[in-house]
């Protein structure tokens, strides 16, 4: 008997001296878009070591829109979704996730950007022109949209031309004068600052009001079966915000890396955008109370749905 404690002796302290850690628990994350500077925090956090202190090992995945990204996420092969608030229509529909966190309110990562020497000084000059859209039905078709109504022009007040997602279509439609704006990520459109191709006008919070600009979904089952997952990636989300906050210069160098964008446009959207990034994930009623309105009008729903069920509190900071 004696023979054995001293053996479950031994055998404790050398786990305890070998300094083994709980095996961290694997998360696959999707971006709606690969170089939004709101989107970005998930890779620095993994980069930085953050996302690992809370016990996380991100499996990281960059999807070319929202829809496809929720495609994923509904198949099962994405556990945590970031995109924006217009992910909760999805919700609406029956899509087996629920939105976690509003990571931030006013849509400032995205602009309206005109030709590097055209005579447009304010968004008044745009009335009756033809602005760039993905496509029609996206996103930029809806803010192209809003631009119009919201100053008062009525929905024909400008001409939407669908030229793509592409920096280099948006350039060349400036060049061979097909559009006179786009729609576009301000840090693309600093991108173009730098090389004189274009430049911006106008942010997309300067015309559309707080829409959950930046949003945090989890699918059902995980939220069900890995609650203090999903809880441990939003505090390593929020601790994230905050090493960027704090800082800016390796922040700024690791989004350029990651975007494959100039230091001067990634510093100059980093001052844009992160200032506005929420630091306790919790859900705006102006956000929730447009995006309501938006669901119907932008005919996502048929009806206004019920917005407390579309999102949880649960898993905020105390």
């Amino acid at each position: 008997m004696r023979s054995c404690l001293f053996a479950l002796a031994a055998a404790c302290a050398a786990v305890l001296l070998s300094g083994t850690a709980p095996a961290a628990t694997t998360l696959t994350v999707g971006k709606a878009v690969a170089n939004a500077t709101p989107m970005e925090p998930v890779n620095l956090g993994q980069e930085f070591g953050i996302f690992q202190k809370v016990g996380l090992d991100l499996k990281i995945s960059d999807f070319t829109g929202g829809s496809k990204m929720i495609q994923a996420m509904a198949a099962g092969s994405i556990d945590i979704g970031i995109a924006d608030g217009t992910g909760m229509a999805f919700t609406a529909k029956g899509a087996p996730i629920m939105a976690i966190c509003e990571a931030e309110a006013k849509m400032y990562p995205t602009g309206v950007a005109v030709p590097w020497d055209s005579p447009a000084k304010s968004l008044d000059d745009l009335k009756g022109k033809r602005i760039g859209v993905s496509s029609a039905g996206s996103f930029t078709d809806f803010l192209a949209t809003q631009l119009a109504l919201q100053r008062g022009w009525g929905p024909d007040g400008v001409t939407k031309v669908a030229v793509g997602n592409g920096i280099d279509t948006a350039i060349s439609g400036f060049r061979t004068h097909v559009i006179d704006a786009d729609m576009f990520p301000t840090a693309d459109i600093f991108e173009m600052e730098e090389k004189q191709q274009g430049r911006l006008l106008a942010v997309a919070a300067d015309f559309l009001p707080p829409t959950a600009a930046g949003a945090i979904f989890a699918t059902n089952t995980m939220i069900a079966t890995h609650p203090d997952a999903v809880r441990a990636f939003v505090a390593g989300w929020l601790d994230t915000i905050r090493y960027m906050r704090e800082h800016k210069d390796q922040s700024v160098a690791a989004m350029s890396r990651l975007t494959g964008l100039s230091t001067f446009a990634m510093g100059k959207d980093y001052d844009l955008v992160v200032p506005s990034m929420s630091n306790d994930c919790r859900f705006d009623a102006a956000s929730l109370a447009n995006l309501k309105q938006m669901f119907v009008a932008q005919k996502f729903l048929a009806t206004a749905p019920d917005m407390a069920k579309l999102y949880t509190d649960a898993f905020m900071p105390k």
